[in-house]
């Protein structure tokens, strides 16, 4: 059976006390209407002025909750992605003092409205940047086996907030059943993002997930789980160039990667240093290189040159 959640009711926080909006069995599909992560706050005629006036983060809006007849504690919701359509446009923002990088580096907010309306590609304005999309949700989890409300923002036990660009269509998630009915939401989706989406936004956007649902019983996940049918690094067309970074921190030597790939898209792109951030932030995959040689690890930062068209 096909069931159908539109995104007018929403909600902002994992408890497991909100009442399911639709209960389903095994087997049965489910489109989901999601919002954006800024709740339809954006427009396409949206400026930077606009990303400090949004206010403090609510919390993520999610679809749902949808509750699995017949799923228990120990059990695992089998999610399998069938589709998930972008909407028209979507935007990427910076906000000084988050993100990978800190105040200290960008100082000043930044919005970047992307025009989706082709289906393809992520295309901004003034540039010559046309990222493929490979649309996902950011957002997927179950009820969490803890009292009252809790925040969207980190991945938790249950899935959540886990932007992993790996989860398009064709993909299953397995997740960890904590409560009664599994009470499985979802919203978040992006349009492209890099691995890491290190200025803390991808291209955001609405969009309509499509997903077939079943239940293995007893397999105890203690987290979430997932399998793919296609590599787990971007196919964009081109070549790619890369920074590396080392340190005996692979935070810190995230940080630098990313700013060496900054310095080189400013140098030899052209782009200024904001436009470079939310490049890597959409398109440029963090990879841990190496992690066995003390004191120090290798981070590399990938960047698909074929974003750059014309």
């Amino acid at each position: 059976m096909i069931h159908h959640l539109d995104a007018g009711q929403v909600q902002y926080e994992w408890n497991n006390a909100i009442p399911p909006r639709l209960e389903i069995d095994p087997g049965d599909t489910v489109v989901f209407d999601t919002r954006d992560a800024a709740d339809r706050y954006y427009s396409r005629t949206s400026t930077h002025a606009d990303v400090l006036a949004r206010g403090p983060f609510r919390g993520h809006p999610l679809t749902g909750p949808v509750r699995v007849r017949g799923a228990r504690p120990g059990d695992a919701l089998v999610v399998e992605i069938l589709e998930v359509k972008p909407a028209d446009f979507g935007w990427t923002a910076i906000r000084p003092g988050r993100g990978l990088l800190p105040e200290a580096d960008f100082a000043k907010p930044y919005l970047q409205i992307w025009d989706l309306a082709d289906g393809t590609h992520a295309r901004a304005a003034g540039t010559r940047l046309a990222v493929p999309i490979d649309p996902f949700p950011g957002v997927m989890g179950t009820a969490l086996d803890l009292p009252g409300g809790h925040s969207t923002m980190p991945p938790r036990k249950n899935g959540g907030n886990m932007d992993i660009k790996q989860l398009t269509a064709g993909s299953t998630l397995y997740l960890p059943v904590w409560v009664d009915g599994g009470l499985f939401c979802v919203g978040d989706t992006h349009a492209i993002q890099g691995d890491g989406e290190v200025c803390v936004t991808a291209v955001e956007m609405s969009g309509r997930v499509t997903a077939r649902f079943g239940l293995e019983t007893g397999r105890g996940l203690a987290e979430p789980e997932l399998r793919t049918t296609r590599p787990p690094s971007s196919t964009a067309p081109g070549p790619w160039f890369a920074t590396t970074a080392h340190g005996p921190d692979l935070f810190g030597a995230s940080q630098q990667a990313v700013r060496y790939m900054i310095d080189h898209l400013v140098r030899e792109r052209g782009l200024s240093r904001e436009q470079a951030y939310i490049l890597c932030s959409v398109t440029v995959d963090l990879k841990i290189s190496e992690i066995v040689d003390a004191p120090n690890w290798i981070v590399s930062a990938f960047l698909p040159e074929g974003v750059f068209v014309g």
